[in-house]
């Protein structure tokens, strides 16, 4: 039997993984899903002694079914290359008595990386012909030649790591066009420079007055306007699609590491085969601990996901209450990522939690676009607490959980990453692990940036007094620890910013317009 994917908001439509992830939304404005999620489970001890490649085979190849084994690996063995600087791609460290997955050793050193070097590969094989790389082969070629009808123009809002991991990911791209959106003034010095030099000739990089949310609902705004999608197929032949997680796409080349998570815990004998394991994660949008869930639901023994966030505290307090509430204050923090108030890929987990239910998730999502809110039924909150944890921290507890993790175990981390550290402290402190669920469970923290995005954050924080320029707080961060700043970052300083728009979010329509115009 095909896996086909339909809206979280309905099954009007059926569609192949491949013609979900080329048009990234439903039209319906919900987000693409499979129910034949979970009917086939992975095998963990199966995998034991493979290399991440590997893993990610047979992990995509359950997931995406209709990718053949010849287009898998070839998408795969382009993502996680020589690009990486740690050949096993999401290597594990240990933390005192827990654990700590580093995300970021990618090309743009963010957990974005994962998928995004993916994404390019599979949507390069969903019908349009984007050869991934100038390796590709002469066959490869000819079919691009001969596909070549309609142009692909990737949409995204960023928060910080997204917009420059898609840019890198489909940068000169054929047939391919990437405009991303960014909160002006609410992103790192280091990440705004990430986007604003990048390379490319088919990419658009603009700042928007307001801030993620704000551009978030106006590109969904868009995916869902008809009168634009007509005239951008009439005019330049070229069809919206995303790249944030929203695109089934981006969401489950993530499920990959928490597998490789598991398994290299089994190879230093920490757990064996079997064994339940909790993972705290940093998230603002809902998909990287999502990510967590389809990986429990293919079989991996995950005990409890924690949901860690920072002063923007929405999947708190809606996991705490069963409300969420986007109408509330908005912080600008020093994570910019988890800066969130409308988590999309929530929308996904209240789908499968509720067995289906898309007349309930509809209900909730028209509450959340009218009234700002919505409420779940009490049962769904009850059965969403027996698995998804929460915490969070403010600016103050950030701050401290990076200087007291440098201070304990000489391990330096990002804000974001800061944050989940601080709720697995808490955690111990309420001995949440042994009075909830029995003996203590093997813990992995997720952490998602490189601390160099973000160095005066992380000095200031361990007590150094920071130069002015980020790239010197570079200098004297990697002085002071006698760690290095990855070349890609430190090196921003010396390109130069190609893009410095900076428009209203009722602008964006047309700057998409323009946008898609330049393709050739």
């Amino acid at each position: 039997m095909p896996t086909y994917f339909h809206s979280t908001r309905g099954n009007a439509d059926m569609l192949t993984s491949k013609q979900a992830i080329r048009q990234g939304l439903a039209h319906d404005g919900g987000l693409f899903v499979t129910d034949d999620l979970g009917n086939r489970h992975v095998d963990v001890e199966s995998l034991q002694g493979g290399d991440y490649q590997g893993i990610a085979r047979q992990i995509l190849g359950t997931l995406l079914p209709d990718f053949n084994d010849t287009e898998l690996w070839e998408c795969i063995d382009a993502a996680y290359g020589s690009q990486w600087d740690d050949p096993s791609i999401t290597p594990l460290r240990q933390l005192g008595d827990d654990y700590v997955l580093e995300l970021f050793h990618g090309p743009t050193c963010a957990f974005k990386d994962v998928a995004l070097q993916m994404l390019p590969r599979l949507m390069a094989r969903t019908g349009y012909g984007v050869p991934d790389d100038a390796n590709a082969s002469r066959e490869d070629g000819m079919r691009t030649a001969s596909a070549a009808r309609e142009r692909i123009m990737i949409l995204t809002a960023t928060s910080g790591d997204t917009g420059k991991a898609a840019l890198e990911g489909f940068a000169d791209a054929p047939d391919t066009g990437i405009t991303v959106f960014y909160p002006e003034g609410k992103v790192s010095e280091v990440q705004r420079r990430q986007m604003t030099t990048q390379r490319g000739g088919n990419v658009h990089v603009c700042a928007v007055r307001g801030n993620f949310d704000d551009a978030q609902s106006a590109v969904k705004r868009i995916f869902g306007d008809e009168r634009i999608a007509a005239d951008l197929a009439s005019g330049s032949h070229v069809r919206l699609s995303s790249a944030n997680s929203i695109n089934v796409g981006r969401l489950v080349p993530q499920v990959v590491y928490y597998f490789c998570a598991y398994l290299q815990l089994m190879e230093r004998n920490a757990i064996t085969a079997g064994d339940e394991v909790e993972f705290v994660v940093p998230t603002g949008n809902f998909g990287d601990i999502l990510a967590g869930y389809y990986a429990k639901r293919l079989g991996l023994p995950v005990a409890r996901l924690t949901v860690a966030s920072d002063r923007n505290n929405v999947l708190y307090d809606f996991l705490t209450t069963g409300t969420y509430d986007r109408e509330r204050p908005f912080f600008q923090t020093t994570s910019p990522s988890m800066d969130i108030l409308v988590s999309s890929n929530l929308e996904r987990m209240l789908y499968y939690m509720s067995d289906g239910d898309s007349d309930l998730v509809d209900s909730l999502m028209g509450d959340l676009k009218h009234r700002g809110s919505f409420t779940v039924p009490s049962a769904l909150l009850s059965r969403i607490q027996e698995l998804f944890g929460c915490g969070w921290a403010d600016e103050d507890e950030v701050s401290r959980a990076i200087h007291d993790c440098w201070e304990h175990d000489h391990y330096l981390m990002d804000p974001h990453t800061a944050c989940g550290y601080h709720v697995m402290r808490m955690q111990e402190q309420a001995h949440e692990r042994t009075q909830e669920h029995g003996s203590a469970k093997t813990r992995v923290l997720l952490s998602t940036a490189s601390p160099y995005k973000f160095p005066r954050v992380v000095g200031r924080s361990i007590g150094l007094n920071c130069p002015d320029g980020d790239f010197e707080c570079m200098d004297a961060l990697a002085q002071a620890t006698s760690t290095e700043a990855p070349d890609q970052l430190r090196g921003l300083s010396d390109l130069p910013e190609r893009f410095t728009d900076v428009i209203d979010i009722a602008e964006m329509p047309q700057y998409v317009i323009r946008a898609a115009n330049t393709l050739s």
